[in-house]
């Protein structure tokens, strides 16, 4: 529970973070969920039997893909942290053993060639589900308190940081949307068959959907925004480096100010596609199939997220500097701390 490296004065958000400062439990989960990843792999390519119209591999594939990304990125931040360090360790170690629970059970029933979420069709599978959703609610309480943890962790660089705060806040945001799907719809109430709870909206769940994602194509579907919402936490992080990158060539982009500005716009953006993409899904409307209305609030959204940028740029001409030292950046797009 404790690391040997002594942790900085403030997180500075290091990507070459010492090895033993990284949550040891999250990051052994990483590594063996990148393990079943290429199981599950091998299962998708020689196994062809199916559950619900879709190879019953593709379920613990995904989840073992979007898993070890997840339990990586709270390992690295959760090593940064500096106060709170014992809550954010519980709750690091908590999300360990929940997602773990959760990766078990998809697993197991897609090598049984039963479904996992929604399934009370016999004792056996309403235990399982039962299990499932106490884990999948017990995993985002810990990742709340975690994110509590971080908010009350300073930052040495602002675009980082905001990077990290907002990534954490919207992907709670993503995770919680996944309750939306866990309700009985009318069509179940009314020929009951032993399912309770659906990812798709104006259609049965298991028809026509994208590949690998099996997003449907034919009806809205909650599967969208719980995943887009959800790597907020990787997606805003990677529009910071991306920026600190951009700063080698565009000297306004060495204004730690500027770069923060525009992180924010890109949250807010984000956030607001969150909100589109829920909206579409709840009309019953697919992904691939957008309406005159939702293009015409995509259309918006692009509109004022491109003023906002450039209203962060502008804001920094006048400041009329580029503080090199302000960036926290080195060559390399890390912190040199």
């Amino acid at each position: 529970m404790t690391t040997t490296t002594p942790a900085p004065a403030a997180a500075d958000w290091r990507l070459d973070l010492p090895p033993s400062r990284w949550h040891r439990p999250l990051l052994v989960l990483g590594a063996l969920l990148a393990v079943l990843t290429l199981v599950t792999v091998i299962g998708w390519l020689v196994d062809d039997r199916e559950v619900l119209g879709v190879n019953l591999w593709e379920k613990p594939l995904k989840f073992a893909i979007s898993g070890t990304i997840y339990a990586v990125t709270w390992a690295w931040i959760i090593g940064h942290f500096t106060r709170w360090t014992r809550a954010a360790w519980w709750a690091g170690t908590i999300i360990t053993v929940t997602l773990a629970i959760e990766l078990v059970i998809i697993t197991g029933a897609a090598v049984a060639g039963i479904t996992s979420h929604f399934n009370v069709s016999t004792p056996l599978a309403t235990t399982l589900w039962s299990i499932m959703a106490a884990a999948i609610t017990t995993l985002w309480i810990a990742t709340f308190v975690a994110g509590v943890a971080l908010w009350r962790n300073p930052g040495a660089d602002p675009a980082r940081q905001a990077a990290i705060r907002t990534g954490v806040a919207i992907s709670l945001l993503g995770m919680g949307l996944a309750f939306l799907m866990t309700g009985p719809t009318a069509d179940q109430l009314n020929d009951w068959q032993g399912i309770a709870g659906a990812h798709t909206v104006g259609s049965a769940d298991g028809g026509p959907g994208l590949p690998l994602l099996g997003w449907s194509t034919i009806a809205g579907d909650l599967r969208i925004p719980h995943f887009i919402g959800m790597h907020a936490l990787q997606a805003l992080p990677l529009l910071a480096l991306l920026l600190e990158i951009g700063a080698r060539r565009v000297p306004l982009l060495r204004d730690a100010l500027v770069r923060r500005g525009l992180v924010l716009t890109g949250a807010g953006a984000y956030l607001a596609v969150v909100g589109l993409v829920t909206m579409q899904a709840l009309r019953g409307q697919s992904i691939v199939a957008p309406d005159a209305l939702t293009l015409i609030i995509a259309a918006t959204i692009a509109a004022a997220s491109l003023a906002a940028a450039l209203a962060v740029f502008a804001a920094g001409s006048r400041r009329g500097r580029t503080p090199v030292a302000a960036a926290g950046v080195n060559a390399g797009g890390a912190s040199s701390s």
